[in-house]
């Protein structure tokens, strides 16, 4: 009994013993300022003063306020959802408040002036409307909600990169900003948000009582006299309400609202009254800290990462600790009802007429475009002058979207998931990390130094993703979820390095939003030669992957090596992907939706279904490519963010095969 109650008092000893680390870290801070007005000229000592009362001690309370709020936010967005990974960041609230921002801030700076806040509840609105329509027929399914959020979140941050690229430094601090900037000139943010948190607080504590109806399933719930969807919808507005609150008044603050109610989990608050003490509490503890160690850090030369960024560098491994002890899949497993699609008996015909629609599509973005007078066709020497600006631009598309297809086929068959791809299980960002500390390591990396950066940055995720597999008995709902978190962390790596402000950073931002406006003749070349090396062993590995999705039993009966050739596969998807990202940035979809559509109609054998993934790959990206320049003339268009966009509806699609559970 009395080993027990050591047990039970530990959490809360650990959590004070962090707040007083915090309130040590203020003390600090408020010392120097103290002891500097002390010694100072009275000018000098009004202005630290100033500093004190108006900056110091506003940003403590506002780092408090905002982090009680996450964490509340959190936990009602959790309960509702019966999903321990919901949250504002990975439900795309944060994103989409501040891609709504950022569009009212070039669009419709009066709205900014006059309700900022409206315009980050709209946005998060939004976002969490599409999710739940995305969602609603697998009766919000925890994976499906997920995945969902994640897709919405990395188009509106493509949109909000591709927004700031298009206006320059003028919207650049926006993105610093919204990387989670809790530097405060008033005490008027912790104002609005003690405002808020209060009411929603007291909300929630009068939703008690179908809060924890709410934690039943759907059928109990009902027979106890809740009015499901009403409490549901009232429940995530409150929810989304208070995270768009923050996000308006000091940026994105990433997992805060994930790591709270977890954490309250196990420190062991069980019923939901206790969690709605806990969470907030541990969100405010958290953010207090966060922000205490990003300032002590920070030295003489000012931060160079915000706040919001520095803990969602926590957030990524938080939740790969979290997967294992996740009790979340009680619903069937989303690829538990594919369809058997249509086998076709002369797949070589198929695969031709593929290749002529491919070679169309391609002529097509060569000869037709607009100009200040309208639609044209360009023939003779017209075509022969805009051959050298589209040429580069058409091939880059082609092979990223090959290689993007390939890689996509490769990682469904060997994880046996539908949903795997580059884009969800995190490698496209990986690369990204990879490239980063090659711009960082080297003043002008030739593009073969950036591609080995890439490429190993992309296979360490990928590698990772597997050993998590392997040793902790993810299912492929798992692996996913896993996949979601390392692409958290890389993307809040990149986040904290494009916050610096830098040549490097305005590169990272580009390739970000996967923009091939400056494709060059060479890079054409050198991405053309790269596939083929690339593609060349794929053949070779026909047989692993017509085995590996069998499973372990019968790939051992049949002597097939599973994990040299996992390892052989791993690195060839990784290279390729980070190759294709190198060119049109980590976001896409086509590694998702290429092999699909290849399946869907009757290349169902490893080599036809490899070949066919390819040539729809490569015409998706070339009509996007085309779309990216035509739509918004004489604008062009980010291609990878234009492709996500046509990739996206398939998501919505594959998301909502499923049959109703409500």
């Amino acid at each position: 009994m009395a080993e027990r109650a050591t047990i039970a008092l530990r959490p809360p000893l650990l959590w004070g013993a962090l707040a007083v680390l915090a309130a040590g870290l203020l003390g600090v801070q408020v010392s120097s300022h103290l002891a500097t007005a002390r010694i100072s000229a009275p000018d000098i000592a009004a202005l630290d003063n100033v500093i004190l009362f108006y900056s110091v001690l506003p940003r403590a309370a506002v780092a408090l306020i905002a982090g009680a709020a996450l964490g509340l936010s959190g936990l009602l967005l959790q309960r509702v959802l019966r999903n321990p990974l919901a949250e504002p960041s990975t439900l795309g609230v944060a994103a989409g408040a501040q891609l709504a921002m950022a569009a009212a801030t070039l669009y419709a700076p009066v709205l900014m002036e006059n309700a900022r806040e409206g315009v980050a509840l709209a946005g998060g609105i939004t976002a969490v409307a599409l999710i739940l329509a995305l969602t609603w027929r697998r009766g919000l399914e925890p994976v499906s909600v997920v995945l969902a959020g994640m897709m919405v979140a990395l188009t509106a941050t493509a949109a909000s990169a591709a927004l700031i690229l298009a206006n320059g430094e003028y919207m650049f601090s926006l993105f610093i900003w919204g990387g989670g900037a809790l530097a405060q000139q008033s005490w008027g943010p912790t104002i609005d948000i003690t405002m808020r948190l209060v009411l929603a607080a007291i909300a929630a504590v009068l939703l008690l009582r179908p809060l924890t109806i709410l934690g039943l399933d759907d059928a109990n719930a009902r027979s106890l006299g809740v009015a499901l969807h009403g409490t549901r919808l009232l429940v995530i507005a409150i929810a989304v309400w208070l995270a768009t609150t923050v996000t308006a008044e000091v940026g994105v603050i990433g997992f805060v609202g994930l790591a709270a109610p977890a954490l309250a989990h196990l420190s062991g608050a069980r019923s939901p009254r206790e969690k709605l003490i806990a969470a907030p509490l541990i969100g405010a503890i958290l953010l207090w800290l966060a922000d205490g160690l990003v300032q002590l850090f920070a030295g003489g030369g000012g931060e160079r990462v915000p706040t919001g960024a520095a803990t969602a560098l926590l957030g990524g491994p938080l939740l790969l600790w979290l997967l294992p002890r996740l009790r979340m899949f009680e619903w069937p497993a989303i690829n538990a009802r594919q369809q058997i699609s249509r086998r076709t008996h002369r797949p070589f015909i198929l695969i031709a007429a593929l290749a002529l629609c491919t070679l169309a599509i391609a002529g097509i973005a060569l000869a037709i475009g607009r100009d200040p007078a309208g639609w044209s066709l360009a023939t003779g020497d017209l075509f022969a002058d805009l051959l050298p600006w589209r040429a580069p631009r058409v091939v880059i598309a082609a092979v990223a979207g090959m290689m993007l297809a390939a890689a996509g086929t490769i990682l469904q068959r060997v994880t046996g998931n539908p949903l795997a791809s580059p884009e969800i299980l995190g490698v496209g960002t990986g690369a990204g990390v990879g490239l980063a500390a090659v711009l960082f390591l080297f003043a002008a990396p030739d593009l073969g130094t950036q591609l080995a950066g890439s490429a190993i940055g992309a296979i360490a995720v990928l590698a990772a993703m597997l050993v998590i597999a392997g040793r902790s008995g993810f299912g492929p709902e798992r692996l996913l979820l896993a996949g979601v978190a390392m692409g958290a962390l890389c993307s809040a790596v990149l986040t904290a390095i494009i916050a610096t402000g830098n040549m490097q950073a305005f590169s990272l931002l580009r390739w970000l939003s996967g923009s091939t406006n400056q494709a060059t003749p060479e890079q054409a070349w050198f991405a053309v030669l790269a596939t083929v090396v690339l593609l060349a062993p794929l053949p070779l590995m026909a047989r692993w992957l017509e085995i590996l999705p069998l499973g372990s039993t019968t790939t051992h009966a049949l002597g097939l090596p599973a994990r040299g050739s996992q390892i052989a596969l791993t690195l060839a998807a990784g290279l390729l992907t980070a190759t294709a990202s190198l060119f049109v940035g980590p976001l896409s979809f086509i590694g998702l939706i290429a092999p699909h559509l290849a399946r869907l109609i009757g290349l169902v054998r490893v080599l036809p279904h490899l070949a066919g993934a390819i040539l729809i790959g490569a015409a998706l990206m070339i009509l996007s490519d085309w779309l990216s320049r035509m739509a918004a003339f004489p604008y062009q268009l980010p291609l990878g963010l234009f492709a996500s966009l046509l990739g996206g509806p398939y998501l919505v699609w594959l998301l909502g095969r499923g049959h109703s559970q409500n």
